[in-house]
């Protein structure tokens, strides 16, 4: 692989082949989608028709790489007994969902522990992750812990956290998704050379690079350290490009597929032409990476 693997989250509006065909038309080489609406707790079936144009769209427009997000509404970090039950019933289905699919990763904001500690709220997240694994075990599909801002009583900012999840989980595979605007707000500086290779041997010692399955590629609105959740454009906010240009140029991470998750919308170039937000995003990543 010789450049980095390029993408966004894309709406399923219209059905789940409508996310494969946007990706496509913007430039995408990979698309992270939700399979259901990501603010409510029910989803009707996926039906053979679902599957097939899906399956369909990926295969006549090379979309090889598919990620799912699950829904927000879930936490496994809850101390809340109905909320936490409900939770683990919604994110088992998330994981069904994406099987049906033929999707390897459903991505999952760890939780948050609300009322409760931050270890009481650890070991609730990786007692909910062994129920839900041993209830689907044999499915190919596994969950990706994603790093988070830290926002409120967010769980997974720390690196720790996420280690102490998997060392806690013993009934499957988990794996991580890393977003560069939640590494940032949670104090993670990894612009220049030394801070980047500081990061990624951190990471390595604490969860192992073999757990890294997916990268989100955001800007952050606020400022280092803030713990604040607002993505921005790449370039448009307070992470500096050096930070981007340095991931997409390591080679040891061009085989994982990278997802925008950007605000959506439209801009007017220096052409007086609007264009797709994505497309803007997609080719300022692009114009980082070293020519071969």
């Amino acid at each position: 692989m010789n450049e980095p693997i390029l993408g966004a989250h894309e709406s399923i509006s219209g059905g789940l082949y409508r996310a494969v065909e946007t990706a496509a038309a913007l430039g995408c080489q990979c698309v992270q989608i939700f399979t259901k609406n990501s603010n409510q707790w029910n989803a009707k079936p996926l039906s053979k028709k679902d599957i097939d144009l899906f399956h369909g769209a990926r295969e006549k427009l090379g979309i090889q790489y598919v990620l799912v997000h699950d829904s927000y509404l879930i936490n496994l970090g809850s101390p809340d007994d109905a909320l936490w039950s409900r939770s683990i019933q919604a994110f088992e289905h998330e994981l069904l969902r994406a099987n049906e699919l033929d999707l390897p990763y459903v991505v999952m904001h760890p939780g948050s522990y609300t009322t409760s500690s931050e270890s009481e709220g650890l070991a609730r997240i990786a007692e909910g992750l062994n129920v839900i694994l041993k209830k689907v075990a044999g499915i190919k599909t596994i969950p990706l812990l994603e790093n988070t801002a830290g926002q409120g009583t967010n769980l997974g900012w720390k690196l720790d956290h996420l280690a102490s999840i998997i060392e806690h989980v013993s009934e499957g595979e988990l794996g991580v998704c890393f977003d560069t605007c939640h590494a940032f707000a949670a104090g993670y500086d990894f612009s220049t050379p030394e801070k980047y290779e500081a990061l990624w041997a951190e990471f390595d010692a604490k969860i192992g690079l073999s757990r890294l399955r997916a990268f989100h590629l955001n800007d952050a609105t606020k400022d280092l350290g803030s713990r604040i959740d607002r993505h921005a454009h790449i370039g448009c906010g307070k992470i500096p490009l050096d930070s981007f240009r340095l991931l997409l140029n390591d080679a040891k991470f061009r085989p994982i597929p990278m997802y925008l998750e950007t605000p959506k919308g439209t801009t007017t170039n220096e052409k007086g032409e609007e264009e797709d937000w994505d497309i803007v995003n997609l080719r300022v990543l692009r114009s980082l990476v070293a020519e071969k």
